[in-house]
């Protein structure tokens, strides 16, 4: 089976790409420069040379494929609405292509949102509206009903080893930054994650098993509080870990003040039951509290 992977030299995209490869899938990664192009090529994928905003070269590697992982997506959250509309428009242009053909598109979506101060489960419907800026499930889901065996996988802060953890690795560089490890209010509001080689092997078997329609969670911890976090960051930097005001967040923390105070919770119960998924590598706060993690 030849697989079209969008996102193939990012964090996560990486580890799929060497996921299906071991697993004896054929590759199709798409690549914006050479230097990503290299990377691919010494992994043993094939290369496919385009963008997000390229449609046709999505087009042509969707048409190329006998199914697509779509990782890709512009991380400039300054410009949240704007590159959920660019992701919008590159699943439609595949999903156009995949009409029909019953092959398997697994788009990416978040758990951050889907019910914020609850336990978000696989069947909670996708939020939508303009306070929702990701569309991407809502436009993935809808070729479900266009003959393609079309998925979202929710993803939750993603951890594994190279220095990055989702928000997670934003708000570190803000206490460095700022020499304090700020959490808002009591700092129990609880943030989903997983490792990202457990992630990537809930994407193969959303290929492998995954159901039209259906939406899946690549969550390994459920909810990880932010205060334990923040006494995480506290430890590798030497500075205190500190509770601020709501009213003080957004000028501490920038962009991602409207998720540093989120409650984002979420169950993976219904993916390991369906998917035969069990997440097996080290927890958030294992993994970030480990030497060196963030470079500090």
């Amino acid at each position: 089976m030849r697989v079209f992977v969008t996102g193939a030299t990012g964090f996560v995209g990486s580890a799929v790409v060497d996921e299906l490869i071991a697993a004896g899938y054929a590759v199709l990664g798409l690549a914006r420069s050479e230097a990503g192009a290299a990377a691919l090529a010494a992994k043993g994928a094939e290369v496919h040379r385009g963008s997000l905003e390229d449609l046709d070269s999505l087009r042509r590697g969707a048409a190329a494929a006998d199914g697509v992982v779509h990782l890709a997506f512009i991380h400039d959250f300054s410009r949240f609405a704007e590159n959920g509309q660019i992701d919008r428009r590159a699943i439609e242009a595949m999903g156009e292509v995949l009409a029909g053909s019953g092959k398997p598109f697994v788009v990416t979506s978040g758990t951050g949102l889907i019910a914020p101060g609850r336990l978000a489960t696989e069947d909670d419907p996708a939020r939508a509206g303009d306070a929702i800026p990701r569309v991407s499930e809502h436009a993935g889901l809808a070729f479900a009903a266009q003959g393609v065996r079309a998925m979202a996988m929710r993803l939750p802060q993603v951890h594994g080893g190279e220095g990055k953890a989702g928000f997670v690795g934003y708000l570190f560089e803000i206490a460095r930054q700022k020499g304090v490890c700020a959490y808002v209010g009591d700092g129990g509001n609880r943030w989903a994650a997983a490792h990202r080689l457990d992630v990537a092997r809930a994407y193969r078997l959303a290929l492998e098993k995954g159901v039209a329609g259906a939406s899946y969670h690549a969550v390994a911890d459920e909810g990880v509080p932010l205060r334990d976090i923040a006494a995480v960051f506290s430890r590798h930097l030497g500075t205190p870990a500190v509770s601020i005001a709501p009213e003080e967040a957004a000028a501490h923390f920038g962009w991602l003040a409207m998720f540093a105070a989120l409650d984002m919770p979420a169950s993976s119960a219904l993916t390991q039951a369906r998917l035969g998924w069990k997440p097996t590598r080290a927890g958030l706060l294992e993994d970030i509290g480990r030497p060196g993690y963030f470079g500090a």
